[in-house]
């Protein structure tokens, strides 16, 4: 029966009933879990306890008084007998042989056979102790607080989980003591898998930082699995930090399929970078027309479709310097990259140009089409030829037509980087201007703008991208110092439904159509133009929206990674080669600050020059305090 000061279970913790209001107990129990290390570092006195009213089926009597005395529950708490492991062994072998111990053994019997001289002090400590033996197990009988008896088997099976749990506690302390030191054995690697989860952004928090006492934060993280040995310096984690996959969609395409196309004479000319292994746009010139043929893969992949669907949640193929992580299967570009295979399927903007280079119609056609791979250097080598020269003059006009309607110009050195799979040795080499870049760039746009006006004139819900006119200082100062200036002064574009100017490339409507094996802007604007061709319904502008929506926000986190990615490279090229020195171009001064560009390297520094400097002079620059996990360096000058 439960009375006033009883000692009882709650929640299996000790607590002691200090009143009682008619079918209800109140009792004080502990406001902290009773492990050994809280009883250790509390005491008998100086915590604090917490008061509730419970009924008596939340409570189990293990008081052995009828008129309990007053305790404190620090006093209950702290009570210890040194011998009780072998008092309990004891009294298992006196009951392990008892044929009426089957159904379990009351605790008060159970306690006064381990301890003659038991009392309600003791009742916790007495209780919690049988509870943790390997003799004895707490019955499930709610009616009665009991004990059953474990027999060898049993003990010996416990016991021996329970050497292997201490064994890995032990492995995981001694762990933890290395990780804190940052000298990690080989083995220890299998402890760090939830540093690399959180490192990887697969979770939020790691449990073996917060045990080593490190701060749950990503780039202290990053720099820990180097400073231990886990991770090389040279791992990228940002793709999968940011939720991108570093492999190229699985799903193949259908080889395209057998339909009415318009074969067009002669040979268009697919001009790209020497490494481009995707071209997707070729050009060519038949004395009237411009024509412009793209890559056709949405003659297969269908709106909403699986391959669609895997597409718009990546947004774009993912450009690395490890390699490309393509937005759709790999295996699709024999049969859908233009000039792998002779005759090549497109989806083609016929131009026919005004004089002034303006364009007069736009029609879209489903085509076979011979085309050749050139690069840029063979390009500008054949550019006097009877099929290239009109092209690069159609270019020129289209160049003076869009600076006329005020296109901003910017020309910022760039560089290709490049990873040794194997080595891991880091290639960065300046992309050289070829003019035949310009001529394509320009084919792209006037096949961008043509689309654009088709499907606006034809009322196609279609993705037509933007830009606000820049604020372009005035006095603008020549040189890369100029071109920094004017970079900052421009808006971010937009994409819509609804066209609008694109200040700055000097078009009135837009749209990028161009790209489809590697935009899904692009695949999307294809499938919209394949439908009005075929006249099969067209997907009305919320659905437009919603999916150009999904598609850019994937697009931009792939040009964050891209960046992050290049960034990354660029630091392990600078360890790689720590006697490297290069030229820096001030471009504009903050204070007592000046900015640098460092083109070699495609990379901007910050730094007080050793004297007085004029827009675009040039120092040298040395790197220091290079930092991957924060991608960070410092930049000092060489005098």
């Amino acid at each position: 029966m439960i009375r006033k000061n009883s000692i009882v279970l709650y929640k299996n913790q000790v607590a002691v009933v200090s009143d009682i209001e008619a079918d209800k107990y109140i009792i004080q129990f502990c406001s902290f879990p009773l492990t050994q290390d809280n009883i250790a570092k509390f005491g008998s006195k100086g915590f604090s306890s917490s008061e509730q009213k419970v009924r008596d089926k939340d409570i189990i009597c293990i008081s052995k008084s009828e008129n309990p005395a007053k305790y404190n529950l620090g006093d209950l708490i702290k009570v210890f007998d040194a011998d009780i492991d072998s008092k309990i062994k004891e009294a298992w072998e006196l009951l392990s042989s008892d044929e009426g111990t089957a159904q379990g053994i009351s605790f008060f019997e159970l306690a006064e056979l381990v301890d003659s001289e038991y009392d309600d002090k003791k009742a916790w400590f007495i209780y919690n102790a049988l509870l943790n033996s390997a003799e004895f197990l707490l019955s499930e009988d709610k009616s009665e607080l009991k004990f059953n008896v474990r027999s060898q088997e049993e003990i010996d099976e416990l016991n021996k989980k329970r050497n292997e749990k201490h064994h890995e506690k032990e492995q995981r302390e001694n762990f933890i003591q290395r990780l804190k030191a940052k000298k990690l054995l080989p083995e220890d690697s299998i402890f760090m898998g939830d540093v690399e989860a959180f490192a990887l952004g697969k979770t939020d928090k790691s449990k073996t930082l917060s045990d080593a006492g490190f701060s749950q934060d990503i780039e202290k993280a990053h720099k820990l699995l180097i400073d231990t040995g886990i991770w090389d310096y040279t791992r990228n984690p940002y793709p999968l930090r940011w939720g991108l996959s570093i492999q190229s969609a699985k799903e193949g395409l259908k080889a395209p399929p057998q339909e009415e196309r318009l074969k067009v004479p002669g040979t268009a000319y697919a001009i790209d970078n020497k490494w481009s292994k995707d071209p997707d746009d070729a050009i060519a010139f038949d004395g009237k027309y411009l024509w412009v043929h793209i890559a056709d893969p949405a003659s297969t992949v269908m709106p909403d479709s699986s391959i669609d669907k895997t597409a718009r949640d990546r947004g774009a193929t993912l450009y690395i310097p490890e390699g490309a992580s393509r937005m759709l299967a790999e295996d699709c570009l024999e049969d859908y990259a233009l000039g792998l295979r002779k005759p090549s399927f497109a989806l083609s903007f016929r131009l026919e140009l005004e004089e002034t280079g303006a364009i007069k119609e736009c029609k879209v056609f489903k085509t076979e089409v011979t085309v050749e791979c050139i690069t840029y250097e063979d390009a500008d080598q054949r550019k006097d030829s009877p099929e290239l020269k009109p092209l690069y003059e159609i270019a020129k006009r289209n160049i003076e037509r869009r600076n006329a309607q005020g296109a901003v110009n910017i020309n910022l050195p760039e560089v290709h980087i490049t990873v040794d799979p194997e080595t891991k040795k880091v290639s960065i080499c300046n992309i050289t201007e070829y003019e035949s870049a310009d001529v394509v760039r320009e084919m792209m746009l006037l096949a961008g703008e043509g689309a654009a006006h088709f499907a606006f004139a034809n009322n196609i819900a279609f993705p037509y991208v933007s830009q606000e006119a820049p604020e372009i200082p005035q006095n603008l100062p020549d040189g890369l110092a100029g071109e920094f200036k004017t970079v900052k002064s421009m808006h971010k574009r937009s994409v819509g439904v609804t066209p609008s100017a694109h200040a700055g490339i000097g078009i009135g409507m837009y749209s990028q159509v161009t790209s489809p094996l590697r935009r899904y802007s692009d695949l999307i604007a294809h499938q919209q133009l394949r439908a009005f061709i075929d006249g099969r319904p067209l997907l009305d502008k919320n659905t437009m929206l919603e999916r150009i929506s999904a598609g850019d926000e994937a697009a931009i986190a792939c040009k964050k990674v891209e960046r992050k990615s290049n960034m990354h490279w660029t630091l392990v090229y600078l360890l790689q080669n720590p006697d490297w020195t290069g030229e820096a171009v001030y471009v504009e001064q903050k204070g007592n600050v000046g900015v640098f560009l460092i083109p070699s390297i495609a990379q901007q520094a910050t730094l007080v020059p050793s004297k007085p400097l004029n827009l675009n002079d040039k120092i040298t620059v040395k790197a220091s305090n290079i930092d991957i996990s924060t991608q960070s360096v410092i930049f000092n000058e060489v005098l």
